[in-house]
């Protein structure tokens, strides 16, 4: 059976939601934000980023805050933060999964 939009978040997509969890951002503060986070394991190229931040804005999970010219300042919606904790309690679930398999293996 396919995946439904937003059951899970894409690698790129999760961290832009991080990137907002605690304060609003605009885009560049999005991209260099994710590259320290990730220390540039995570690149995420213009085109990218705003596909991203348009799903996020139609999902409800970001809202635009301001605009300044080109700079847009996004903020993490409820919606947005409880897709970010579902996603983090799903992948909690994935390493402790593997670390069952791992024990369990002997390696």
């Amino acid at each position: 059976m396919p995946r439904k939009a937003f059951d899970t978040l894409s690698e790129p997509m999760f961290y832009v939601l991080m990137a907002l969890r605690r304060r609003t951002l605009c885009g560049v503060e999005i991209v260099d934000w994710i590259g320290a986070k990730t220390n540039t394991r995570v690149v995420l190229g213009p085109g990218t980023l705003y596909t991203i931040l348009a799903k996020l804005t139609e999902e409800d999970m970001i809202r635009e805050i301001s605009a300044e010219g080109r700079r847009r300042n996004y903020q993490l919606t409820d919606k947005g933060h409880q897709m970010y904790e579902a996603e983090c309690d799903r992948l909690r679930r994935c390493v402790a999964d593997l670390e069952a398999e791992e024990r369990s293996d002997g390696t």
